[in-house]
């Protein structure tokens, strides 16, 4: 996690963020999934070249731009945030299902937890009846971090002070 301040050239001017990235493991399995696909994209490319008898730099640059692009999405899911919490609101990226992706705090009537597929989950329930899912495991840092960070932005969302 990550707390920083937006400079005047952000979107959300003088906003205090919370980042909350991919867990590495998440992350490994995501590149891993794209280097078995690239891996099958150069096995193709070899076996076109070869039968139609082509020069092997074509087999060089194939795989050389899957390596670029490996890195590239590496260094990309290293750098999103998957939950991005401000004063005004939440959004979530790169969670499959996850309904709702932004939203304010004052249109979160009730935050709850569950399991999904065998996944702690926290389930924000907005006013209108959409929900936002958010699994835990997907986030790299503490989960109770996290969730004492939810909780005190919906309370200052809804108008709440601690005592």
């Amino acid at each position: 996690m990550a707390a920083t301040a937006v400079g005047d050239n952000g979107a959300m001017s003088g906003t205090v963020l919370s980042d909350y990235r991919l867990a590495a493991p998440r992350m490994a399995r995501m590149v891993g999934g794209v280097m078995v696909l690239s891996a099958l994209v150069i096995f193709a490319v070899t076996l076109v070249v070869a039968v139609l008898r082509g020069p092997l730099a074509i087999v060089f640059a194939a795989a050389m731009l899957c390596v670029i692009g490996l890195v590239v999405l590496a260094t990309w899911l290293r750098s999103v945030p998957v939950v991005r919490f401000t004063t005004e609101g939440y959004r979530v990226r790169l969670v499959r299902g996850a309904g709702v992706t932004q939203a304010g705090w004052d249109q979160v009537s009730e935050a709850a937890t569950t399991h999904r597929a065998g996944e702690a989950c926290i389930v924000l329930k907005l006013k209108t009846g959409a929900t936002t899912t958010i699994p835990v495991s997907l986030l790299e840092g503490d989960r109770e971090e996290f969730v004492r960070d939810l909780q005190g932005r919906l309370d200052a969302g809804q108008g709440l002070r601690p005592l």
